[in-house]
């Protein structure tokens, strides 16, 4: 090894749900470490425009209550959500909110001095609270940051995590990393938390920034880990679109903009919405997007239009952010319908965790849009996910600090120090092109197993010396393990939908899991979901 850092909690990431972490393990008095693949403020969490969902009692709508809320949210999972998750990270989503101000976020008021609400896709309240109009991500991630910095945690940027160690007993003892010069080091920690974001990347239009390449699905399913619910990616239903644009992220035009009164319309002038759901355009994002893609395909075009002039008055204060991206492209959106489509989004599943970051491996945590805690189910309801790294991250630095002071984690070394090994890897353009035709919003038997012998076929074995090595190993390992989950959900359910099984099955509503055996195939993990969640 070239390197060597201990701590006795390794955060992995460092969106809304790593530096909260991160700032609650040094209030416990930890030794944290943070390690970014790129700068401290690099992730989802800047690229957030809607806001948080939370119910407040003290400024919240009056017809709303957090019973609402929780109807919500699993009115939008599909059937798929756990009760118990939902009522417990949203009823702790007030004191998360509070503390988050107390680190010196500034969210949008009203004249009164309450704070200001809007109201997104599949919400029946406006509980919505946003910062800098549409600009919430960015201003959660710069009080984060700031206080961060100010409290003298370590963050490692530009070092990537190719693989998780573990001791003789497996339980995880830290990590594997490569600096920006390609240099191996050792992180030795007995706790790790995973806060890497999505896997936006497997995709060729996506909403996620560069960083978002399934690496943390990847690190925990090698370390022995379960991952569930991975075949259901929320496809937001507008980005802006551009003829020709190249592969990567999309600028968003939130959904933000349909609560204030926007409508989805197509090539000839007519409502997207109407006649699809009683919400109609602020129907949940799964039924907006397989919406639009139906349009388009009926159209024989590749975008529809956001028709945003009945509320131009305050366009320019309320989506500054939106305002500037469509200006870009030479777009007035306050005069002029804007062009958008489709592109993935979100990740609801990931590694199976509980709402305090536990997963099934001694050591090994997980939260963020990484974990699968049972929140979002098959679809997630707009605005629940940056709450969600706020609380479980918090709850996840608490369980980690519980677990080392009562002995449960492993004070061993690491079994071996040796350099990460090498991986299957795929090339990248033909992976997001194999993923974005096959396992779009749109799948079937046939294009799922024409996806997995493309990707088999056109694997090589690389050693994971390198950021790009892997990336895209991760990318490889979690696309296979997608493609396997919609193969076995023969059903239309939130965001998965099969073109050969429309309708939702009554018999497959529950999650299953999987993970990786000995000789590195991907199996139905032996431990329902349901009991490494509790």
């Amino acid at each position: 090894m070239s390197w060597e850092a201990h701590a006795d909690l390794l955060v992995v990431g460092t969106g809304v749900a790593g530096l909260t972490a991160a700032l609650r393990a040094r209030e416990l008095g930890l030794r944290v470490l943070v390690i970014s693949k790129d700068d401290a403020l690099a992730g989802n969490t800047g690229w957030a425009q809607g806001g948080i969902a939370v119910h407040r009692d003290e400024d919240g709508d009056p017809g709303d209550s957090l019973g609402a809320h929780v109807q919500d949210t699993l009115l939008a999972g599909a059937g798929l959500c756990s009760r118990p998750a939902v009522t417990g990270i949203l009823s702790a989503g007030g004191a998360a909110v509070r503390r988050l101000c107390e680190l010196g976020a500034r969210f949008d008021a009203d004249a009164a001095g309450s704070l200001d609400r809007t109201r997104e896709g599949g919400h029946s309240a406006f509980r919505v609270i946003h910062a800098g109009g549409d600009a919430t991500g960015a201003e959660v991630q710069r009080a984060l940051g700031d206080s961060a910095r100010e409290g003298g945690i370590a963050v490692l940027e530009r070092h990537c995590v190719a693989e998780l160690v573990r001791g003789s007993r497996g339980a995880v003892t830290g990590a594997l990393a490569i600096d920006a010069e390609g240099r191996t080091g050792l992180l030795r920690a007995p706790a790790v938390l995973l806060a890497t974001g999505g896997l936006g990347q497997l995709y060729e239009a996506t909403t996620n920034p560069d960083v978002s390449t399934a690496d943390g699905v990847a690190l925990a399913l090698r370390a022995g880990a379960a991952v569930a619910d991975l075949e259901f990616v929320q496809f937001h239903p507008t980005v802006l679109y551009a003829p020709g644009a190249p592969r990567g992220r999309r600028p968003l035009v939130t959904e933000a903009v349909r609560g204030e009164g926007a409508v989805l319309v197509d090539a000839r002038g007519q409502r997207v919405m109407r006649d699809e759901h009683q919400l109609a355009d602020l129907a949940p994002r799964d039924v907006v997007s397989a919406a639009i893609a139906r349009r388009m395909a009926e159209t024989g075009t590749d975008h529809v239009y956001l028709d945003a002039t009945g509320i131009s008055a305050q366009f320019s204060d309320r989506f500054p952010t939106v305002l500037a991206a469509c200006a870009q492209a030479g777009i007035d959106p306050r005069r002029e319908p804007v062009p958008v489509t489709t592109a993935a989004h979100y990740a609801c599943g990931g590694v199976v965790s509980t709402v305090h970051g536990r997963t099934g491996v001694t050591g090994l945590y997980a939260a963020g849009e990484v974990a699968r805690t049972g929140l979002h189910g098959a679809n997630r309801l707009a605005s629940n996910s940056l709450l969600e790294g706020l609380v479980v991250g918090q709850q996840a630095a608490e369980a980690a600090g519980a677990d080392l002071r009562s002995g449960v984690l492993a004070a061993e070394s690491p079994d071996r120090a040796a350099p990460p090994p090498a991986q299957p890897v795929v090339d990248r353009d033909l992976l997001q092109r194999t993923m974005s035709r096959r396992a779009g919003i749109g799948r079937s038997a046939a294009g799922l197993a024409e996806a997995a012998r493309v990707l088999d076929r056109g694997s090589v074995a690389r050693p994971l010396s390198t950021r790009q090595a892997v990336e895209d190993s991760a990318l490889l390992l979690t696309a296979q393990a997608l493609l396997t989950a919609a193969a076995q959900r023969t059903e239309s359910r939130g965001s998965h939908r099969r073109t050969d099984f429309p309708q939702p099955d009554r018999e497959l509503r529950r999650s299953t899991a999987l993970r990786l055996d000995v000789s590195g195939f991907l199996l139905g993990a032996d431990t329902a979901v349901s009991e490494v969640a509790a």
